[in-house]
């Protein structure tokens, strides 16, 4: 019964708080038992900092809802707390020192040098994709300043450019840059522990540490690091601890005058959700854009990128595509691979006669509108403004007309997940995974709700 009880509550708390609160918090913790005599529910936190989130954050919902499952008016919640675990962790609280590093543990040398290799855990890749390089970036008018600034860093990490700030849309070879500046640095200095990581995967480590009482393990890993390379950064804005676990990660690191590079989507300054302090930090050092590239330059990436496959890509041809594509380098590879796979597989020649058949035929039959249209569209057909579903606002009605937008916008525009996620209000990649995977499940189900969605893309289109 009580393991029934706490699913159910699991699943309401699923509803109203969203389903990375309950993985991160509420699964955390077990039900212990319910005293029906003085109307309280015990339950068992595996650390001190989770119980003191869930006391200052969801006292209320667990209280609310435990209450009408157990049918009680006045409930009291109590933690019962593991005497062995809470000794172990009296020092990891939610206080702004609870992330806190000592500088001078890292700095280690003198300051400016790379730490020696320690352990033989440092001679993991540390995510980096060999493929990406210097070599095979391709540099125009559009990247250029942040190119420069990426490869002068690896001939002195931490002393020039620190931290190093690089911005711009999806696709523009951000990625392919942190990559190529680890791999200079690893080349140039085998011992040097650098470590890749998205934003995302941060922010899941975390929560891990959290979860699984293993937050001293965290701060370690991060304190032994020579360069922190951090992938789409915006995507821990409106994470209030995970933001002050990298608040004293960032500080301990610069410090030792450890290198730090950081990608996003926007200017630092434009970064919605992110506390005033760390705002700072991540625009402290060199701030470099990257923009859509030139025709000119995107025949080079095209031409480039077909000879380290093997392939012979005709001058007319790369021009053609080149044309034919104007959001960014990714969709550009994409048109590359369509035009030359179907000659590999038809059997025919690479000219430009193929690639207008090839490309012709995928812009007729894909059809891309603009993000603003969807909700445009969709205003006029529910009472929410696009505000209402940029909103934190977690109604049920407003949660459903913010799936079906995730819905049209993943299938009538070009938006990545993450580039959808950051158009409604800055949401992560995985809630809209499962807000898509939740909407296919109610059009499957609803008719009437499948017919609706129907004409509202229709609309669109129109």
């Amino acid at each position: 019964m009580v393991k029934a009880l706490w699913e159910d509550f699991l699943k309401i708390a699923k509803e109203e708080a969203g389903s990375r609160v309950v993985e991160t918090w509420f699964k955390a913790v077990s039900f212990q038992s319910f005293d029906s005599i003085s109307n309280v529910v015990y339950l068992q936190a595996p650390n001190q900092f989770v119980k003191n989130w869930l006391k200052s954050n969801y006292m209320s919902l667990l209280q609310t809802h435990l209450g009408r499952l157990l049918q009680v008016h006045e409930l009291k919640i109590a933690f019962v707390d593991d005497i062995a675990t809470v000794a172990e962790t009296s020092a990891i609280t939610p206080s702004n020192d609870s992330f806190q590093m000592v500088p001078a543990q890292l700095a280690g040398e003198r300051r400016g040098a790379l730490a020696p290799l320690k352990t033989m855990a440092r001679q993991v890749q540390g995510n980096i994709n060999p493929a990406y390089t210097f070599d095979s970036f391709v540099v125009g008018p559009s990247n250029s300043l942040a190119y420069a600034a990426a490869h002068a860093i690896t001939e002195k990490p931490g002393r020039l450019y620190n931290p190093l700030f690089v911005y711009g849309g999806s696709g523009l070879g951000k990625t392919h840059l942190l990559h190529a500046i680890g791999n200079a640095i690893k080349d140039n200095q085998q011992q040097a522990h650098v470590l890749y990581q998205t934003a995302d995967r941060f922010v899941n480590e975390f929560i891990s540490a959290i979860r699984f009482n293993k937050v001293h393990k965290f701060q370690e890993k991060y304190r032994d690091i020579d360069v922190l390379l951090i992938d789409d950064i915006q995507f821990i804005s409106n994470k209030e601890q995970t933001q002050e676990a990298f608040f004293h990660i960032f500080n301990s690191l610069y410090e030792g005058s450890k290198q730090i590079v950081f990608s996003s989507d926007t200017f630092p300054q434009n970064i919605d959700g992110i506390a005033e302090r760390l705002r700072s930090r991540l625009a402290c050092g060199l701030v470099t854009d990257m923009y859509l590239p030139s025709l000119e330059t995107k025949v080079v990436i095209l031409k480039k990128k077909a000879s380290l496959s093997g392939d012979h890509l005709p001058d007319d041809v790369a021009h053609f595509i080149a044309s034919r594509v104007v959001s960014n380098i990714r969709e550009l590879e994409g048109a590359l691979i369509r035009v030359t796979a179907f000659s590999l597989l038809t059997k025919q020649p690479l000219t430009l006669d193929l690639a207008k058949r090839v490309l012709v035929r995928a812009t007729e039959q894909a059809v891309s509108v603009d993000g603003e249209r969807v909700m445009k569209v969709l205003a006029r057909h529910y009472p929410y403004s696009f505000d209402d579903l940029c909103s934190k606002n977690r109604n049920k009605d407003i949660a459903l007309v913010r799936q079906i937008a995730m819905h049209l916008l993943k299938k009538l525009t070009d938006k990545s997940l993450r580039d959808i996620g950051l158009f409604l209000g800055g949401r992560d990649h995985s809630t809209v995974v499962h807000a898509l995977d939740k909407i296919e499940q109610l059009l499957h189900e609803d008719r009437f709700l499948a017919d609706k969605v129907k004409r509202i893309e229709s609309d669109v289109l129109a």
